[in-house]
């Protein structure tokens, strides 16, 4: 029907015949002053070129108050803003819940393989311990290694690549305002899930924690649309919640519950969100995150405590550290912890550079899918490998009965004894961090631990990095936990007294909390989450002072590995303070002056030139100063590409006005929302007529863009893009005429 907004190209025309227009040209030019034009804004008349497209994009955080928002909101009840607010709390609820059920399947996936797994590979070596041909065992397990990681690292490689690491860095830049392609679609949860899943039980070097993070933020996303662009299904609910502002505080949610679900900390996760993820908070907002922490916390500690068939909610997160009795300490043990700390940040710090350099390494020559996954199978080889020469080289016996795996490997040990080197192996790398934590004493020789901390540091430094869906919590937290035991039993070597305070499960903790301090440079969520976790409130000073340790001390090397990550790939994520060679420049410095404008009422031929020769994605609208110069106009508003294309699509030009006007609403914008179409997929330039209508600009534009002056200092311009979310800021000068624009971009060192 025409009247509802769509009409084709063919009803047009039938409708307005050729006669009525004038003849104007169709082949216009984007008009853009060159880069050094004056205050007046004069430049040559060059068509631009079309620039490559950039990788990244920014996100609309702030709110377009145009026309049709304004009519919107005269239109809102009181009864439709509450109906409004406890739908936000009830998709809250549904994102804890949904980000629970997901942790507890993978979980019990992992749970189940693994069991059978190491199972069979200790009746492996039983069976042929005795024949003395142990080829055969580390054969299967390399095979039993290698067939999952495959499969997870295909996946990712050929589905889904976003889907590859923790997610971690990729949720921070979507909630800094940086458009991450396909992070938060449907595929990509479902290819995180399944490639975590193989991956740990493919014995790679990494956990299932840090993913969760991603997937309760793709969780968030999805619930809180009501559609699937996937699926190509709209539910029609919660469409009032389909714009980049809305989508990003429940993102927010999601991440906060995705912590909770993995270490059963939900304070932690809102931290967690506080302190690496979001860069916008409000008190409603953190309300709502919190009680999705807590939903999230709470089903999963139902569902796995049902599972594993305890008999009280004790199941608390994905990260079961078990129950930890009190970790009394003597102050004069702070100094040492001091230095674990310190030492975590080093060891951190360099973690950090060996993996960039390794990962900078992959960019520029594992460039093609195959190698990709070959790599990902050769690691996971290179741990079995690893694995089976340190079980079968040391000969560490420990008899039965303190044994920390449910699969003790027998080998080369007398009866009612096991193999306390194999058994660091012989489970999933969660299950040894706990026996690491809990395991009494004398569990391990010295040597058994100096050799697993030697092997399984570099391994997971090769692995993080790969084309597979994993976290770095898990390694980091297993190498610090067995150097943190190394030097307890250090000290009881020095000092033999000191066996009355020294526990070894204490010094594994303080050994885990400094070397995840001096990767991810966490210190107040990282306390909040192993405070939670340990249940432990006694032993929060000691962890707190290991933190900072490792942050200070690594810091003055470089970054937390997810910031490092995010700089490696050029993405263009605001810090949280402005570049120091920038403190003392101003917005005509940083500015761009090459701006396309476009005039209160434009040619719909000058919008498709300007939509397919540029990749700007906001366009000032000026008040033309009366000879159509659109260089030299006043600013009056700012317009996106996003509404331009949806106006072309749905034909809104003036001369057909009387078919839309009056129905039209900002609902129309919202049903493209997130995946706006492309000007080529329009196929507007075969009609010539089209090209002859016209847009107004009046009702679709911002009318009250924010612009600053040319004398602005660059600090306050970025405390306004951070505080604000801002995607555009227009300079102009004392007569409102247009000077510059600044985007993001611009605040990087690569654009000076």
């Amino acid at each position: 029907m025409i009247a509802q907004t769509q009409l084709t190209t063919k009803a047009i025309m039938r409708t307005f015949p050729m006669e009525m227009y004038v003849a104007s040209p169709t082949d216009y030019t984007v008009r853009i002053p060159s880069h050094g034009a004056q205050a007046s804004g004069s430049g040559s008349n060059v068509r631009r070129r079309k620039e490559s497209k950039l990788q990244y994009e920014s996100l609309d955080y702030d709110v377009c108050e145009n026309v049709l928002w304004q009519q919107e909101h005269q239109k809102i009840e009181r009864r439709f803003t509450v109906r409004k607010d406890f739908a936000r709390w009830i998709i809250s609820m549904k994102i804890g819940i949904g980000t629970a059920l997901v942790a507890c399947l993978i979980n019990i996936v992992i749970d189940v393989v693994s069991r059978y797994k190491y199972g069979f590979l200790k009746h492996q070596v039983d069976k042929n311990v005795i024949n003395g041909d142990l080829s055969i065992p580390y054969l299967y397990w390399v095979l039993l290694n290698v067939v999952p990681v495959m499969v997870g690292s295909s996946l990712v490689a050929y589905v889904e690549p976003v889907a590859a690491g923790s997610g971690i860095p990729q949720v921070k830049c979507y909630l800094n305002g940086v458009k991450i392609p396909r992070i938060v679609r449907i595929k990509t949860l479902a290819v995180k899930a399944v490639g975590v899943a193989t991956s740990v039980i493919g014995g790679l070097a990494g956990g299932k924690e840090g993913p969760m993070i991603h997937s309760g933020a793709v969780i968030a996303a999805g619930l809180s649309q009501g559609k699937s662009t996937t699926f190509q299904k709209d539910l029609k609910v919660f469409e009032y919640f389909r714009d980049d502002h809305e989508k990003r505080d429940f993102v927010v949610s999601g991440a906060a519950a995705g912590v909770a679900a993995a270490f059963g900390a939900p304070i932690g996760g809102i931290l967690f969100s506080l302190e690496e993820a979001a860069s916008f908070w409000n008190q409603a907002l953190i309300w709502r995150t919190f009680f999705a922490s807590i939903i999230s916390s709470f089903t999963l500690n139902i569902v796995l405590s049902a599972y594993h068939g305890l008999d009280s909610f004790r199941y608390r997160g994905l990260f079961n550290l078990g129950e930890f009795e009190p970790l009394p300490f003597e102050y004069f043990e702070l100094p040492i912890f001091m230095l674990m700390g310190v030492f975590g940040g080093l060891s951190g710090a360099f973690w950090n550079s060996v993996n960039t350099k390794i990962n900078i390494f992959r960019a520029h020559f594992i460039k093609y899918r195959w190698a990709k996954v070959l790599e990902a199978a050769f690691v996971a080889a290179i741990g079995a490998t690893c694995a089976c020469a340190m079980a079968y080289s040391i000969n560490d016996c420990r008899p039965l009965g303190n044994d920390p795996t449910e699969t003790p490997v027998q080998l080369f040990c007398e009866d009612n004894e096991y193999n306390a080197a194999a058994a660091l192996w012989f489970q999933t790398p969660e299950a040894t961090v706990k026996a690491l934590f809990h395991d009494p004493p004398g569990s391990h020789r010295i040597l058994t631990l100096v050799i697993y901390v030697l092997i399984y540091y570099p391994l997971s430094c090769i692995t993080y990095g790969l084309s597979v869906s994993l976290g770095i919590f898990i390694p980091t937290l297993l190498v610090g936990a067995a150097w943190g035991r190394l030097t307890a039993s250090f000290i009881v070597l020095a000092f033999p007294n000191s066996i009355v305070f020294v526990n070894p499960g204490k010094y594994a903790l303080i050994g885990a909390a400094a070397q995840l301090g001096g990767v991810v440079r966490m210190t107040l969520s990282l306390s909040v989450i192993l405070l939670e976790t340990t249940g432990n409130i006694g032993f929060v000073f000691p962890i707190i002072i290991t933190l900072m340790s490792a942050k200070w001390s690594g810091d003055y090397f470089n970054e937390g590995i997810y910031d490092t990550q995010i700089k490696t790939s050029k993405v263009p994520m605001l810090p949280w303070h402005v570049e120091p060679k920038l403190q003392n420049d101003f917005a005509e410095r940083i500015m761009n002056p090459a701006v396309v404008c476009v005039r209160r009422r434009e040619p719909v031929g000058y919008i498709i030139d300007i939509l397919e020769n540029t990749t700007h994605n906001g366009f000032p609208v000026i008040e033309d100063d009366g000879n159509g110069n659109r260089e030299n106009g006043k600013l009056i508003g700012l317009i996106l590409r996003s509404q331009l294309v949806v106006i072309l699509k749905r034909s809104m030009y003036v001369e057909t006005e009387r078919f839309w006007k009056d129905i039209v609403t900002i609902q129309d914008f919202r049903k493209e929302y997130p995946r706006y179409p492309n000007i080529d997929d329009l196929n507007i330039n075969e009609d010539k007529l089209l090209k002859n209508y016209t847009i107004d600009m009046s009702m679709f534009m911002n009318s009250s863009p924010y612009s600053v002056r040319p004398e602005t200092s660059v600090p306050r311009i970025f405390q306004l893009f951070r505080a604000l979310g801002l995607r555009h800021l227009v300079v102009v000068n004392l007569e409102n005429r247009i000077q510059g624009i600044i985007t993001r971009k611009d605040f990087l060192q690569e654009s000076h």
